[in-house]
């Protein structure tokens, strides 16, 4: 498939700077698979498509405040460090920005434009400026007083409230990007879906940068994705199985979680005796996923899916067009585009059943 064709023009003024309030009174686009059918909604009306016995799966990892500035020392030249993903106690792996932050720099952090008392050490050069940075202690207890919220490089508006970038269940700290699909739902609107006996179930993805990086090459295949922290527990595989089993479906919030599901069903299947189950169950998994799936994957767990609008050449959207048909998305996208939906991070939602 050809990079080209995951393109699309979209009119800037429709790339969402902030979020809408309350979270659920954004716009919900249903997209029926099966003839190409598009419904307008808002967020808050998903019941009406989701029955008893369904299971809604989603990322629960919250975003750290990923950005920390800082200098050289010695010297004093300027840095900025991007969290990308922890790899020990006091090892990160890290986009630094400064000139020549060779392997050996000695790195100060910045509170306030002040020097603090956290320091590191560049030990490993990697792709794409990564670096590898040993942390003179662990990170984690300074985010919040050094660290900034890593918002999308398309949004140029200040966010006020560095919670509205995280969803309301966000609990393992660890990524550098929100798992979008998530921050339309409110507390009030989960309790009326259990209410209405739909299941919740978290698995964990910690996003990356690769997330926003577009694909550069000619063809989508020859495109290599980055690798990130996903988990799917045994209290989840068994919630899933049992779903299945009852005639539920599996309906995955925003791409992350269809990336831990398919990953955990192609490492962690649990075998059935004879051959008769339509699907196979699914086990445990926790461990990196480079899993990039385009359009001819075959999707083993996913039913259906709540996803973002997503940007032009990327690797979320050859995952859409892998579930929804390529024409179905260019149709909805077109749609979208047409009655003025928000697009990227802070914008409307799409259901695709």
């Amino acid at each position: 498939m050809k990079t080209t064709d995951l393109d699309y023009t979209l009119p800037e003024e429709l790339i969402a700077q902030t979020p809408v309030e309350p979270r659920d009174s954004s716009r919900l686009l249903v997209l029926h698979r099966a003839d190409g059918h598009l419904e307008h909604r808002i967020f808050r009306d998903i019941g009406a498509y989701l029955r008893p016995g369904d299971l809604l799966v989603a990322n629960e990892s919250r975003v750290i405040p990923a950005r920390l500035f800082g200098h050289k020392e010695p010297g004093g030249g300027k840095i900025e460090v991007l969290l990308l993903h922890k790899l020990q106690d006091t090892q990160w792996q890290c986009l630094v920005g400064g000139a020549r932050t060779r392997i050996g720099t000695r790195l100060r952090l910045d509170q306030h434009g002040a020097p603090s008392s956290l320091t590191a050490e560049v030990i490993a050069a990697g792709e794409r400026g990564e670096r590898t940075l040993a942390f003179s202690e662990p990170v984690e207890p300074y985010l919040d007083t050094l660290g900034v919220m890593p918002l999308p490089p398309y949004i140029h508006e200040p966010l006020r409230d560095p919670e509205r970038y995280q969803t309301v269940y966000a609990h393992t700290l660890g990524s550098a990007a929100a798992p979008t699909a998530g921050l339309h739902f409110t507390p009030e609107l989960l309790f009326a879906l259990r209410e209405q006996g739909v299941d919740l179930a978290f698995v964990t993805l910690h996003v990356g940068l690769d997330t926003f990086r577009p694909i550069n090459e000619d063809n989508i295949e020859a495109h290599r994705i980055h690798t990130e922290w996903a988990s799917l527990s045994l209290p989840v595989a068994e919630q899933i199985n049992r779903a299945k089993v009852m005639g539920g479906r599996v309906i995955a919030v925003g791409t992350t979680s269809v990336r831990v599901l398919e990953t955990a069903a192609r490492h962690g299947l649990l075998q059935t005796p004879d051959g008769t189950c339509p699907w196979r169950p699914i086990a445990p998994y926790a461990g990196f996923t480079d899993l990039y799936i385009t359009p001819g994957f075959n999707f083993r767990v996913v039913d259906a899916l709540i996803t973002n609008f997503h940007l032009p050449k990327s690797t979320l959207l050859a995952l859409v067009m892998a579930f929804a048909g390529i024409e179905n998305i260019r149709r909805a996208y077109a749609e979208a585009i047409a009655q003025r939906y928000r697009f990227f991070s802070f914008g409307d939602a799409m259901l695709i059943v």
